[in-house]
């Protein structure tokens, strides 16, 4: 009986009975509450975003047509384009001391101020006005006001289809003298009645300190400007008669800037003028300028503003 031993453990019975702490550490890594709340924790980040994006897309969407196509490839453009836009669109654009003229068109007596809190403007490109927009009626007749000053040959105004947006009408000037898209004043955005223009930055300071109007996140200068002029603002949508005639002074001030021409006759005097440039002399570059920028809008493909109200 003592000489009797005990056989050997085979090895296949050892590994099954008592694996090896090595083959359990994945395991257990895997199942400690840290590692699961961070996977919790990942997942439910991955769901929120893709939920974020998806209602961001729609609200891109929302706005309608405008310079950027309604495309994943614009919203993602828009997106970025976001990160290095202006923060504050109600800081006026300072004016450097060599700047000609000092002045605008506008003064503080003939733009008064808005009243109410300045409405929701969502957006960049296509950038619109979500609340206090224009009702119907104040809409066409705010348009109708814009082409009386068109249909004056004095003006040298037309009404073509936006160079900015492509989707909106707006009024250019046949002779400009301030560069903007082939001479582009103004356009009109039909879903919410406001309008983007271009102003000269002391009439900018004006509109925004008025409550009206804020300059476009774009409008940054440089390298910005293949996208909207430095001086490009979006104005609030008239509301009533009362701001039809006063958005009316605007876009009056947005002729003088770009074409130099008081179309209403307030004795602002002529920009060109002030600038020291004979008739002959302003006529010729005009005439070299809208050769250059208007060739692609004189065949008269516009959509027209009321074809759109």
């Amino acid at each position: 009986m003592d000489n009797i031993t005990t056989p050997p453990k085979s090895p296949l019975i050892t590994n099954i009975t008592s694996p090896p702490t090595s083959t359990l550490l994945p395991y257990i890594s895997l199942n400690t509450p840290s590692t699961l709340l961070l996977n919790l924790s990942t997942l439910l980040a991955a769901l929120l975003t893709i939920y974020y994006i998806h209602n961001d897309y729609l609200l891109f969407l929302s706005l309608g047509p405008g310079g950027t196509p309604s495309t994943p490839l614009g919203y993602l453009k828009i997106k970025l384009l976001s990160l290095i836009s202006l923060r504050d669109p109600l800081r006026p654009l300072p004016i450097p001391p060599h700047f000609r003229p000092q002045k605008g068109y506008l003064t503080p007596t003939s733009l008064p101020k808005r009243h109410g809190p300045r409405p929701v403007i969502r957006g960049i490109a296509p950038q619109r006005q979500k609340t206090d927009i224009s009702p119907p009626h104040i809409y066409q007749a705010f348009v109708h006001e814009l082409q009386l000053l068109a249909a004056d040959p004095e003006n040298l105004l037309v009404e073509r289809t936006s160079c900015f947006e492509k989707h909106s009408s707006g009024l250019f000037s046949t002779a400009p003298i301030t560069r903007t898209c082939g001479g582009e004043v103004c356009h009109v955005h039909p879903s919410d009645g406001s309008l983007h223009l271009t102003l000269h930055p002391a009439d900018a300071r004006i509109l925004i300190e008025a409550g009206r109007g804020e300059r476009h996140p774009l409008a940054k200068g440089g390298w910005f400007r293949r996208f909207v002029p430095k001086e490009f603002v979006l104005v609030y949508a008239p509301r009533d008669a009362e701001e039809v005639r006063v958005v009316r002074e605007v876009v009056a001030a947005s002729v003088w800037w770009v074409s130099g021409l008081d179309v209403l006759g307030h004795g602002r005097g002529d920009r060109m003028v002030a600038r020291g440039w004979d008739g002959e002399e302003v006529r010729g570059e005009r005439e070299r300028w809208c050769a250059c920028r208007m060739g692609s809008f004189a065949k008269g493909e516009g959509e027209k503003m009321m074809g759109r109200a």
